[in-house]
């Protein structure tokens, strides 16, 4: 008896009776609001808040040390780094000059595609989310390569100059 009040188009919902289409509606606007909870944070579930950071040296062998508490005693070496922060990088070796890198925290191109894909799809708050996280973020350079220089070199220059003059 479908469209007589009453009928089968009605369904008792608790004490409120809806029509079959308002519940559909219901159940849709439902699946939608779910959908676009689990969907926030895009780039904090696929890119991560992390990733590795290579640091090479030529020679290698040399001590690196990171402003944000990291270190190896001999590189090549590879850290597990928070996207979100800048930090300087020291490398240093015996017989060479002590150098000291910075480290930038730039969004990347994988991250502008999940920024784009939470504005289009999860909202404000998923962008937030992966804005304050870093996971828009990655790290450069990355790789860092550094050529150390000995230590003796920056001063033999100028010796050579002051001898070289009468």
């Amino acid at each position: 008896m479908a469209g007589q009040p009453g009928g089968l188009d009605r369904i008792l919902l608790g004490i409120v009776m809806i029509s079959k289409r308002h519940a559909w509606l219901a159940v849709q606007a439902l699946t939608l609001a779910g959908l676009s909870v689990s969907l926030p944070a895009c780039a904090t579930i696929t890119r991560g808040t992390t990733q590795e950071f290579v640091i090479e040296s030529s020679p290698p062998g040399a001590r690196a040390s990171t402003s944000n508490g990291f270190s190896c005693e001999a590189t090549p070496c590879t850290f597990r780094m928070p996207r979100k922060d800048a930090f300087t990088v020291t490398i240093a070796r015996e017989g060479y000059v002590e150098q000291t890198h910075s480290i930038e925290s730039k969004m990347s191109g994988g991250g502008g595609a999940a920024l784009a894909g939470n504005v289009l799809v999860g909202g404000l708050i998923g962008a937030g989310v992966d804005a304050t996280s870093g996971a828009l973020n990655d790290l450069t350079p990355n790789p860092l390569v550094v050529t150390l220089e000995p230590a003796g070199a920056e001063a033999r220059p100028a010796a050579a100059a002051s001898q070289a003059q009468p």
